[in-house]
């Protein structure tokens, strides 16, 4: 078997190159003649991998390994013309070299077969007899050996029998003995030597390989007894858990100072619902002070390790999943109140995926049964504080109470308070914006405020998504407000409390549905403008693309003058399953003010208004195209066919009210129509009727209607036009999943 694999022996170190082309020291642990193969371990992060080879991949890689016949061969070969012919020498003698290298960088590993031992050739013929007594490798010196250095093998000119059997014993560590009486044998006692020591490193290599079987076993019932190894996603809530631990906690409470904020933003935690506690669902967020968040984002690297990236947010406020609604109202919305007693406009959003938290936040807690205690929500808590300053600081100014509840969906305002009856928004003369039709009911007590919540619930637009089978298709908006007793000059305050829809509803723009398609581009697109108007608000005169959506529209007179304030409390779910939304929530709120790790940067000017201020065509521009200001000012975050798609949505809504607005007149042509062809038709029934007449004026009648018709039926084959360019877009359209949350 010698002659057949070389200088390999089981215990002995060799190069092996893996598939991704790395290259590194392994042991073999076993060799198989018959198949021409063999096996090899390598100790890598705390464990033993083994792998089989083939031997000619190993003496590829390993050449000084290779048999030493085939080795001479091979040099003969290559060097046949070149050698020269000596008949008189007839021994042919090759010294087996040990590979002394260390497993792992750490010691020696000797080999179990007599790998140090020489190896006899037989007498070949005198051609070939000069070249091979003229190959010899030297070995390499005692020290490179301690220091684990692999055997440098060069080709120099013979020695003698007894300088190689020194060579030989050096490079084993052996000394060298007197000449033997057959050419390239060892004693018995340096043979039994070898094989013990090989022995014990094969030994040595078992028992480490039982010690880490044991350490991880360990490490096993250690977890096992330490964590709830049953739990779906145990490690991740290993690691979480362990994060944790190393944290300094100071979360909000009562005694910390209320700021006062023009915008204010802060984000509000809910704790795991019943649902996600029956799946064992993994909290994810964690708030460590009144004003920071951390959500443990759970990864897996390419080799599939598991691994945590730890993501910091900071706000005005964070509240945690002990904090009741009373407590988050002390800290966002009531100060608000007191600002519509100023001649003040103010508006107070809850922003987040459907089942964060919104509505309970706004309309108050919810029973076991599905009924809602409106006493608690911030509808009625600010109510509660306006009928308390009415009546006390401010009950000389005369003022009363009135209210309005109304959605926006897709685009279109309807009623709550109506039958949800479709309303227009339009501009006035002096560019105010106007809600055509909307009913203002007068409020004297808190109780009409809950009558009139749960009545406008009842209404409201919701669905099924991905993220929740009741989502919320519609920006909800109740608006409490003041006006002076006998007084026409109109609002004297005003206070807009609104509960924007499901942000994951923003992701469906490229639906295979139309409406849902409809449905996500305005909730894309309203959020974007919304985000837009607050910065403006806080960078006081930059330009308000209000025009963009109709929820920014109708908001308008909330983001201008001096006296107006704004807060936005960001809901976030904590279950592992909802951290994609979590984080595009805390996105998007954190780019509303962009407070960053070390507090808000004062004096900076926005990169939009830098643009508009130093050009003024591109000024001009973004006036004319409240679009193109959100691309610019979102470049990251709006790809370019997202905004030819909400231009082509934008076209086709504009359209659709063109052809409604067309339908009605044509409606109202048509009964003066008729009745005009009744007069004609009792014209004909007198005796000497004018048939002259009656034929010209029918003829004009005709003509009327068929320009009429022919102008509906022009507007209607533009519009299916413009239904069919956004079917091809929307199938075309490549979006960013984190736009509608930035």
């Amino acid at each position: 078997m010698a002659m057949d694999v070389g200088l390999l022996r089981v215990g002995v170190n060799v190069d092996i190159q893996r598939t991704d082309g790395r290259i590194h020291v392994a042991v073999v642990s076993g060799i198989d003649v018959v198949n021409r193969s063999l096996t090899v371990e390598w100790f890598e992060k705390g464990e033993t991998k083994g792998k089989e080879f083939e031997l000619e991949t190993i003496f590829q890689l390993n050449p000084e390994l290779r048999p030493v016949r085939q080795e001479l061969d091979q040099y003969m070969d290559e060097n046949e013309e070149a050698m020269s012919v000596d008949s008189e020498e007839e021994q042919n003698s090759e010294v087996a070299q040990q590979r002394v290298t260390s497993y792992g960088g750490s010691r020696p590993v000797a080999s179990k077969a007599k790998s140090n031992s020489i190896i006899e050739s037989r007498p070949v013929q005198s051609q070939k007899s000069t070249a091979r007594n003229n190959l010899a490798r030297p070995t390499s010196t005692s020290a490179n050996v301690a220091q684990g250095s692999r055997t440098s093998f060069i080709r120099q000119p013979s020695t003698t029998k007894n300088d190689r059997l020194t060579n030989v014993a050096s490079s084993s560590g052996v000394a060298p003995s007197e000449p033997h009486d057959g050419p390239g044998k060892l004693t018995a006692g340096q043979s039994r030597n070898k094989k013990l020591s090989c022995l014990k490193e094969v030994e040595r290599i078992k028992q480490r390989r039982e010690e880490r079987r044991a350490a991880h076993k360990t490490l096993k019932e250690k977890q096992e007894q330490e964590y709830d190894m049953s739990i779906p996603n145990w490690e991740f809530e290993a690691m979480i858990r362990d994060y944790r631990n190393t944290i300094e906690y100071c979360p909000l409470n009562h005694t910390d100072p209320i700021v006062d904020h023009q915008i204010c933003v802060c984000v509000r935690k809910r704790p795991l619902n019943n649902k996600e506690s029956s799946a064992r669902e993994t909290d994810v967020i964690t708030i460590p002070s009144k004003d920071v968040v951390l959500v443990h984002e759970p990864k897996t690297k390419v080799d599939l390790t598991r691994y945590l990236e730890n993501q910091h947010f900071r706000f005005d406020y964070a509240f945690d999943e002990e904090t009741n609604n009373e407590t988050v109202y002390r800290y966002t919305a009531k100060p608000l109140v007191e600002c519509i007693f100023e001649r003040g406009m103010a508006t107070c959003f809850a922003y987040g995926q459907t089942g964060s938290g919104k509505t309970h936040t706004m309309g108050g807690d919810f029973s076991s049964k599905g009924q809602q205690d409106c006493a608690k929500g911030i509808y009625a808590l600010a109510a509660r504080d306006v009928f308390r300053l009415l009546n006390t600081k401010y009950k000389k100014h005369d003022l009363s109470v009135f209210a309005s509840f109304f959605e926006i969906y897709s685009g279109k305002v309807f009623d709550l308070l109506n039958h949800k009856l479709k309303l227009r928004v339009l501009e006035d003369a002096k560019q105010q914006v106007q809600i055509m039709g909307l009913k203002e009911e007068e409020i004297r007590c808190v109780e009409d405020v809950f009558r009139l919540i749960q009545h406008g619930n009842s209404e409201r637009t919701s669905g099924v998504t991905s993220a929740n089978v009741h989502s919320s298709r519609s920006h909800a908006i109740f608006q409490i407000i003041l006006k002076k007793r006998g007084s026409k000059k109109g609002v004297y305050g005003k206070f807009s409390l609104i509960d924007l829809a499901g942000n994951e509803r923003g992701a469906d723009t490229s639906s295979s549905d139309r409406q849902t398609r409809m449905e996500g581009a305005e909730i894309n697109k309203s959020l974007l403008a919304l985000k837009e108007c607050i910065r403006a608000l806080g960078r006081r005169g930059g330009h308000l693309p209000f025009r963009v959506s109709k929820l920014t529209q109708v908001l308008r007179d909330s983001f201008i003058g001096e006296n107006s304030r704004t807060c936005m409390i960001a809901m976030i779910s904590p279950g592992l399953s909802c951290c994609e939304h979590s984080l595009n929530t805390l996105r998007y709120a954190d780019r509303v003010k962009e407070l960053g790790p070390g507090g808000p940067v004062e004096g900076k000017l926005d990169e939009l208004d830098q643009l508009v201020a130093n050009d003024e065509d591109v000024k001009s521009v973004h006036k004319n195209n409240d679009l193109a200001m959100l691309r610019s000012a979102n470049e990251d975050e709006v790809t370019a066919e997202l905004i030819t798609f909400h231009e082509a949505v934008n076209q086709m809504q504009l359209q659709e009210e063109e052809l409604i607005d067309s339908h009605h007149q044509l409606i109202e042509a048509n009964q003066i129509w008729d009745e005009f062809d009744r007069e004609l038709l009792k014209r004909t029934e007198e005796v000497d009727y004018d048939v002259e007449a009656y034929a010209a004026d029918l003829d004009e009648l005709l003509d009327k209607k068929l320009e009429a018709f022919a102008q509906m039926k022009e507007l209607v084959t533009n519009f299916r036009q413009e239904l069919q360019e956004e079917e091809t877009l929307s199938q075309n359209i490549k979006t960013n999943r984190r736009l509608p949350n930035k």
